[in-house]
C-alpha cells in the first residue's frame, strides 16, 4: 500500500498536526522524518489539547506505531518531558513509539552555540532561530567529527567522546564570544545524558529496518513533515530557513523509504499566510489587517509563544511549494479566521523592477524588493466554525477556496474551519469545488 505524506506549503504553523491526527485512523505507522523540538504541532480532540514538539501527531491513536527517523534531531530532556506529560494523560508512549538509533542528539554545547551566533548576528541578517540548538546540531551532523547520535548514548565509549568534544567546544565558545568555559562540564553532561539514555533505551531501535519491512509488507504508512516547505534548507528562503529538508523532498532522505513509494502528498496551507522570525515575507500586513488576522487566528508560536507575522495568502509561493513537494491535493486550514473581513486579498503574481512574474524567486534580495500583485475577493462575514459540509459554508467562502485551488493548481481535499477534529470538511472525490459552484449557479 503506497505511503502518504502531510507537508506544509508555507513557512510552517499550517495546522499539519490536526490533519495527521485526522488521517491516522486505520494507519499502521506514523513517521516523523525531519526537524527537531523547534517544530510545534497541536492536536485538539474535544476539550483535550495536545501540544507536541518531538513526538509524531499519531501518538494519540491506539494501535498505531509512531516512528522518529534518522532525519530528526532529538533533545532528550525535551522528548522525555513530552513523554511524561502524555503519560499523565493516560498515553503510554513507550508502547506506541520507536526512535531511530541514527537520529542525532542536541547536546548542551549546541544550545550555547545557538545563543552565541544569535547574539553575534543582528538586524535583518538574524535568521530568527528558536535558540534550541537545532542548527548547530545539524551543522555537527554534516561536519561529523563532533556529532553524537542517540544510539551513541548507550555505547561504552560515550563518556570519552563527550570529554573530547567538550574540550574543543570550550575553546571555540571562548574564542568566539568570550563565553565562560565552566559552562560546559563534561562529567556532569555524561551523567545527565546517560540517565536520559536509560529512560529512552527501550524505544531506541533501527527504524530503517522497521520501515523497509513495512514497505515490503504493504503496510499503510503516513509521513508527517515538520515546519513548512518555504523553510527548506535547500529550496526555501535561504538563509532564513530551518536546517533540514522540510519540503516533500526530505521524506526519503529523512526516513529511509524510497521516494517512488510515496504516492499521495497532501500539502497543508492556511487560508492566509504567517511567518515567525526574520526573512522576507512578500504579503505581510504589518497593520490593522495583520493584527486582526493574528488575533482571530491566535497566531502565537506553539514552541516559542512568539507572535507570528501575518499577511495575505501568497499563491505564487504556494504553487511553487506544491510543485516542489509533489502535492497531489491540498488541505486549506483556518478558513474561519477570515470570516469577519469584508474583502480578502490574494497575491496572484509579483512585480520586480516593473516586470510581472509568476514564479517564486530564488534570491532573498529579490523577495525583499518585489511588489505583490493582488486580487481582491469578497468576504462572507458569517461564522463558519460550525460548518461540516460545503452546504454549510457561505458561497463566498467556497469561491475563495476555489480561487486558491485554481491558483495553486492542485485540488483541495480538506477545508478546516477550526482546531477540532470535527471542524473539518472533506471534499468528496465525486464532487469538486468547481462542480459544486456550477451546480449552485444553476
Amino acid at each position: 500500500m503506497p505511503g502518504q505524506c502531510v507537508i506544509g506549503l508555507q513557512w510552517g504553523d499550517e495546522a499539519k498536526g490536526k490533519l495527521v491526527d485526522l488521517l491516522t485512523d486505520g494507519k499502521d505507522l506514523v513517521v516523523r522524518y525531519q526537524g527537531g523540538a523547534n517544530a510545534g504541532h497541536t492536536v485538539v480532540i474535544g476539550d483535550d489539547v495536545y501540544k507536541l514538539h518531538h513526538i509524531p501527531s499519531g501518538i494519540i491513536n491506539e494501535g498505531v506505531l509512531n516512528l522518529i527517523t534518522p532525519g530528526v534531531v532529538i533533545n532528550p530532556p525535551t522528548i522525555l518531558k513530552e513523554i511524561n506529560s502524555l503519560a499523565e494523560r493516560g498515553i503510554d508512549v513507550s508502547t506506541r513509539m520507536k526512535i531511530s538509533q541514527r537520529a542525532h542528539v542536541v547536546m548542551p554545547w549546541h544550545v550555547l552555540e545557538d545563543k552565541m551566533w544569535n547574539e553575534l548576528v543582528s538586524g535583518e541578517d538574524n535568521i530568527g532561530t528558536t535558540l534550541r540548538g537545532i542548527g548547530p546540531c545539524y551543522a555537527d551532523k554534516i561536519g561529523r567529527s563532533f556529532a553524537i547520535r542517540i544510539g551513541d548514548l548507550i555505547q561504552p565509549d560515550f563518556p570519552e567522546r563527550v570529554r573530547k568534544i567538550v574540550a574543543v567546544k570550550k575553546k571555540v565558545l571562548s574564542a568566539a564570544s568570550g563565553a565562560d568555559e565552566t559552562a560546559l562540564d563534561a562529567e556532569a553532561i555524561i551523567t545527565e545524558y546517560q540517565a536520559y539514555a536509560q529512560q529512552l533505551e527501550p524505544m531506541i531501535t533501527d527504524t530503517n529496518r522497521i520501515l523497509l519491512d513495512a514497505v515490503d509488507e504493504n503496510k499503510d504508512i503516513l509521513f508527517e513533515g515538520a515546519q513548512g516547505s518555504l523553510l527548506d534548507i535547500d529550496h526555501g528562503t535561504f538563509p532564513f530557513v530551518t536546517s533540514s529538508n522540510s519540503s516533500g523532498v526530505g521524506i526519503s532522505t529523512g526516513s529511509g523509504v524510497p521516494g517512488n513509494w510515496i504516492e499521495k502528498v497532501i500539502g497543508v496551507t492556511k487560508s492566509y499566510a504567517t511567518r515567525v522570525g526574520g526573512g522576507p515575507f512578500p504579503t505581510e500586513q504589518d497593520n490593522e489587517k495583520g493584527q486582526h488576522i493574528r488575533d482571530m487566528g491566535n497566531e502565537y508560536g506553539t514552541t516559542t509563544g512568539r507572535p507570528r507575522r501575518c499577511g495575505w495568502f501568497d499563491a505564487v509561493a504556494a504553487r511553487y511549494t506544491a510543485r516542489l513537494g509533489g502535492a497531489t491535493s491540498v488541505a486549506l486550514t483556518m478558513l474561519d479566521v477570515l470570516s469577519e473581513l469584508e474583502s480578502i486579498d490574494v497575491c496572484v503574481a509579483y512585480e520586480i523592477d516593473g516586470e510581472r512574474i509568476e514564479h517564486f524567486p530564488a534570491n532573498v534580495n529579490d523577495l525583499r524588493n518585489l511588489t505583490p500583485v493582488y486580487e481582491s475577493l469578497p468576504g462572507w462575514q458569517v461564522d463558519v466554525t460550525g460548518a461540516r459540509s460545503l452546504d454549510d459554508l457561505p458561497l463566498n467562502a467556497v469561491r475563495y477556496a476555489r480561487k486558491i485551488e485554481t491558483l495553486i493548481g492542485r485540488p483541495i481535499e480538506f477545508i478546516s474551519v477550526g482546531p477540532d477534529r470535527a471542524q473539518t470538511i472533506r471534499i468528496s472525490q465525486d464532487e469538486s469545488l468547481e462542480e459544486y459552484l456550477n451546480a449552485k449557479a444553476v
